[in-house]
């Protein structure tokens, strides 16, 4: 597939940013780390051949009965006396972390939160879990998050700009109007009340931040669709019979993908940051899920565990840092006046 000149010169311009580049690089690394967090970091073995058959624990439950134990509920593979079993009629290959993010460390020499070792290589939280574990976890679940609030806020936000600026006069107005008055709501303090009595989760966190993150696309969409609906080419094709909405997505919306594009790292990032400050007051994601922002809190609420609060800093730092970085290189790229 050959790449036209101009999207060669939008690549040479993202590459042509060092910082942005390798943030890119790096944040692609640690992301797709942790989409395969169950291989990195579980209590379950990766692999098991038994008996002449292959499981992978991963994927299924597997009672100790299987495997010759007295208990048909599944396997605790931590467990000296299940993994004598296994091995006297197959073998198991476990995770580089045998925990996972909810695994108790119930063999700990020191009280919980118990600082690192070579077991715990980030320590242990203060219910005895594993901290990197949770933080793979927990980075691959922010992201996720982000990503996801990003696509629907930029549709929606794509949408409701792309409708006030191609028509403008009555349908701008009374849309302007009402954004003003919705941008003016204190979404923090909605989010909170709302979360306070409705049982916060993944969707319910998501569809709650959708109702306002889709606002900060808008005015640059509609700004870029009162400009651009002006431009003569626009008015020649209205003038040959081509419809509104040809006119809007083939004519006009690619003017406007620029802007967007230049601004969705940057949306992303906010979206984790809210997330982590709904965690960190404790209206975010259910209890036990691992979340950043509860590392953030129990480091706050252990400063005689440092490593906790450090290794939750350092994460989020890193995550926020490689996002901003990667944004101002996309808003590099599209930048006609650079030509390298």
């Amino acid at each position: 597939m050959k790449l036209s000149p101009l999207t060669l010169r939008r690549l040479n311009n993202f590459r042509a940013n060092k910082r942005g580049y390798y943030s890119a690089l790096i944040f692609s690394f640690l992301f797709f780390i942790s989409i395969f967090a169950e291989f990195i970091a579980n209590d379950k073995p990766i692999f098991i051949f038994f008996d002449k058959t292959i499981h992978f624990p991963v994927f299924e439950k597997i009672p100790e009965t299987y495997f010759g134990g007295e208990f048909e509920t599944e396997a605790d593979y931590k467990d000296p006396f299940v993994k004598t079993l296994i091995n006297e009629r197959g073998f198991f290959i476990m995770p580089l972390i045998e925990y996972s993010f909810d695994t108790i460390n119930y063999d700990l020499r020191v009280p919980s939160p118990s600082p690192p070792t070579f077991e715990n290589l980030l320590g242990t939280d203060d219910q005895g879990r594993d901290v990197l574990a949770r933080l793979i976890y927990g980075f691959r679940i922010s992201v996720f998050f982000g990503l996801t609030l990003t696509a629907l806020s930029s549709l929606i936000g794509i949408f409701a700009g792309g409708i006030q600026g191609f028509y403008g006069g009555k349908i701008d107005l009374f849309g302007q109007r009402f954004i003003e008055i919705w941008s003016g709501l204190p979404v923090l303090y909605l989010l909170i009340i709302i979360s306070s009595f409705v049982e916060p989760s993944f969707w319910i966190l998501l569809s709650i931040m959708l109702l306002f993150s889709w606002m900060s696309l808008e005015g640059v969409v509609r700004a870029e669709f009162l400009r651009a609906r002006n431009f003569e080419y626009v008015k020649a094709a209205k003038a040959l019979g081509v419809n509104n909405v040809k006119l809007m997505f083939k004519h006009v919306l690619p003017n406007a993908m620029v802007a967007t594009l230049t601004l969705m790292p940057f949306i992303l990032s906010g979206s984790i940051a809210t997330l982590t400050s709904l965690d960190f007051l404790g209206f975010g994601l259910p209890p036990g899920s691992p979340s950043l922002g509860e590392m953030v809190a129990q480091g706050k609420a252990n400063l005689q565990a440092p490593w906790l609060g450090l290794s939750a800093f350092v994460t989020l730092s890193l995550q926020l840092s490689l996002l901003v970085f990667i944004g101002e290189a996309v808003r590099d790229a599209f930048d006609p006046r650079k030509v390298i």
